[in-house]
């Protein structure tokens, strides 16, 4: 092989490995970004809806709830901080687009209307604007096992759930 082929094939290695590079890269954040995010757990139909504690981490877990059937949805979720945050996975801004929800990107959340990004320590500690709704302590009963959301207060969000199309 002449000094020429030789520069050809190196060149043709060097760009290979370079090729090879950037697509393991990709593949490696692509692989970053999956994952157990936003897991969804069985419905509830026409009931409290009962949380164990013990399910709850720094992912997001979504709770699907029927009520009178209108399709809620309430997330957990373990802030920073330890604690466990609820709300529901509806934005206090976009939810009459029906496309103001949320799921989980790597550490935050996002709305699938606006693209507003909500930190999970933000969870259940802002209201007003664009944020998932907070469902507060004075709405739910909290054991050292479980959080417990009576129907009668699901029923109430029910209007703000009316045009929701979680996909």
């Amino acid at each position: 092989m002449n000094r020429y082929g030789k520069r050809l094939l190196l060149k043709m290695l060097l760009l290979k490995m370079i090729l090879s590079l950037v697509l393991l890269s990709g593949a490696s954040a692509l692989f970053a970004q999956s994952g157990p995010l936003n897991v969804v757990k069985p419905p509830v139909a026409d009931r409290d809806l009962v949380i164990l504690i013990e399910e709850v981490t720094e992912n997001a877990v979504f709770y699907p709830v029927d009520v009178g059937g209108v399709r809620l949805e309430v997330l957990a979720v373990k802030a920073p901080d330890g604690t466990v945050r609820t709300a529901f996975n509806t934005c206090q801004v976009c939810y009459g687009s029906g496309r103001g929800f949320y799921k989980q990107q790597g550490t935050v959340l996002v709305c699938q209307n606006c693209g507003n990004r909500f930190r999970m320590s933000q969870v259940e500690r802002r209201s007003g604007g664009c944020n998932p709704i907070p469902i507060f302590p004075a709405n739910k009963t909290v054991t050292d096992t479980t959080i417990t959301i009576s129907r009668d207060f699901l029923n109430e969000a029910r209007l703000v759930f009316a045009r929701w199309r979680r996909s």
